[in-house]
């Protein structure tokens, strides 16, 4: 069995990273019967230098369980996060079809607070990548939700410093990716993600961003733009809930009329919050993906059999967690959660730093700021020859409790999503 292209149907990206998890992915899907398509083999360039994973490790991992599990189903394969044509070329060859391109590197982060004089003082470097300004000029885009897009010049000169460039890599690495897989007879479908951005994808940028990646070519399935609130990782969506609903019927409208392709959202982890809204707002053309919370349910599967194990691997988290936590956005700070020794109960760390989901009220996702300490220590603790060989042991020793849990993690969040469609 190989890997197929999705289409505008709804899709659930599950992350693995031990390479164990899919068992239970599987399990959540078959329980679930949300009509909502998988894809079990996705991990980002990023990912695997911290686990020490191959892109063909990750494919044969995954589908080693969709064929022991005799499942029948379609089943995708996402290369994440690709910056450059060697990262293509990699994920290519083992079998990935859903390419998602990541051009943050050539966003502007600050453009959001520069003033009109500064920002038209910047276009002049930009010029050159965003040709489309004058198409755009003066333009009034009316949408389905009632809300209007005005391309004043502001705004136009804004969208080209913040994403110009952005736009060129990504039609690049579009064109290039399509030409390796027509080249090999293989198909492929390609998201754009501009979400790991401090500032949130305005209508009008998103607008130009899908509309001149269609206009190049680029065979696009979805998009993932940085929504209005706070997606960090490991915990619920955080922000005004009425605001973001606004901002998504927003975005969802024009993946309707640009499109149509599919809207996605990235750290979808544990943001049963928003789900429902989600799946109903795109009509069902929706994409989630997820990848740290099956890590921190591997996790899950040490606390309860070996909660003495599970306390030194917290130990080694929080002394790694001021230096991972680099790359990624999270708030938890290690003043908000006690050390191990500070707390007696094995049944009380497991909720500071994982939390049950007995203590979530329906159709919302976790919250406790340990989690983000667990979460982005993930590629020091699995490379570490102790903690690492530990997790993998237990995992390997206890693949029904793995499975079970996974199975009963994911359900709740395919649940959430089918309550919209």
């Amino acid at each position: 069995m190989s890997a197929q292209c999705l289409g505008l149907s709804p899709s659930f990206g599950f992350g693995d990273r031990t390479g164990l998890a899919t068992p239970g992915h599987i399990a959540a899907v078959n329980a679930s019967s949300s009509g909502i398509l998988p894809i079990f083999a996705q991990q980002s360039i990023r990912e695997m230098a911290r686990t020490g994973r191959t892109a063909t490790q990750v494919m044969e991992d995954a589908f080693r369980a969709v064929r022991h599990a005799h499942y029948e189903g379609p089943v995708g394969a996402d290369a994440d996060h690709l910056k450059t044509e060697a990262d293509v070329d990699v994920t290519a060859e083992a079998g990935f079809v859903f390419f998602t391109i990541d051009p943050s590197a050539e966003v502007d982060q600050k453009a959001d607070n520069y003033s009109f004089d500064e920002l038209k003082y910047r276009f002049h470097d930009v010029r050159e990548f965003s040709p489309w300004v004058e198409t755009y000029r003066g333009r009034t885009i009316s949408l389905s939700t009632g809300s209007t897009i005005e391309m004043t010049e502001p705004v136009l000169y804004r969208a080209a410093v913040k994403y110009g460039r952005a736009i060129q890599l990504a039609i690049r690495l579009g064109q290039y990716i399509q030409q390796v897989q027509d080249r090999a007879g293989r198909p492929c479908e390609i998201e754009l993600s501009v979400d790991e951005t401090d500032q949130p994808t305005t209508t009008a940028e998103h607008f130009i961003i899908a509309q001149q990646l269609l206009n190049a070519g680029i065979r696009l399935v979805s998009l993932a733009p940085r929504f209005i609130g706070e997606f960090e990782k490991g915990v619920d969506f955080k922000g005004d809930i009425s605001t973001f609903e606004r901002s998504l019927a927003d975005h969802a409208a024009i993946a309707k009329v640009v499109g149509p392709y599919k809207l996605s959202l990235h750290s979808g982890s544990d943001k049963l919050t928003v789900y429902r809204q989600l799946a109903a707002y795109t009509g069902g053309m929706f994409h989630v993906k997820t990848a740290g919370t099956s890590y921190l349910e591997a996790l899950r599967v040490v606390a309860t059999v070996a909660p003495g194990e599970f306390r030194g691997m917290i130990d080694f988290a929080r002394e790694r967690y001021l230096t991972d936590k680099a790359t990624y956005h999270v708030s938890a700070t290690l003043e908000a959660v006690p050390p191990p020794q500070e707390v007696s109960s094995d049944d009380q760390l497991r909720q500071l730093y994982l939390q049950d989901w007995s203590s979530v009220l329906p159709g919302q996702g976790f919250t406790a700021p340990g989690r983000q300490i667990l979460h982005c220590t993930f590629g020091s603790t699995l490379q570490h020859p102790h903690w690492g060989a530990v997790l993998m042991q237990t995992l390997r020793e206890h693949p029904a409790v793995y499975a079970d849990i996974l199975k009963t993690h994911f359900m709740m969040h395919l649940a959430a999503l089918k309550a919209g469609l």
